[in-house]
């Protein structure tokens, strides 16, 4: 079988039309279901183009993922800083907390 999705799948559906080739075939009574492209070869430009925008949407994402990542930590700070607000003992057992963390690191 032949791979599915990405540029393959776009190139040939995007190339070929299925009105187009019905026109071109049924004259001769063929009909024509599947077209397959293989082995193109494309200029050296192009494929320095298609990379830098292949590039360009991975780093986009990759942003947009950050963003989400930085807005979550947000959230659960200003939720803690809630929560520390409502009780005065809750941020003197997180500084203890803290403390014997630090402790337990020097002591290994």
């Amino acid at each position: 079988g032949g791979r599915k999705g990405g540029i393959h799948d776009g190139f040939c559906s995007g190339f070929f039309q299925q009105s187009q080739l019905d026109e071109a075939t049924d004259p001769w009574g063929v009909k024509v279901e599947r077209v397959e492209v293989k082995d193109v070869i494309l200029p050296g430009n192009m494929q320095r183009a298609m990379a830098a925008e292949a590039e360009a949407t991975r780093e986009s994402r990759a942003k947009v993922i950050a963003a989400e990542g930085e807005q979550n930590a947000s959230r659960r700070l200003r939720e803690a800083a809630d929560i520390m607000d409502e009780s005065p003992a809750t941020v003197q057992l997180r500084y203890l907390q803290t403390l014997n963390t630090i402790a337990g690191q020097n002591n290994h």
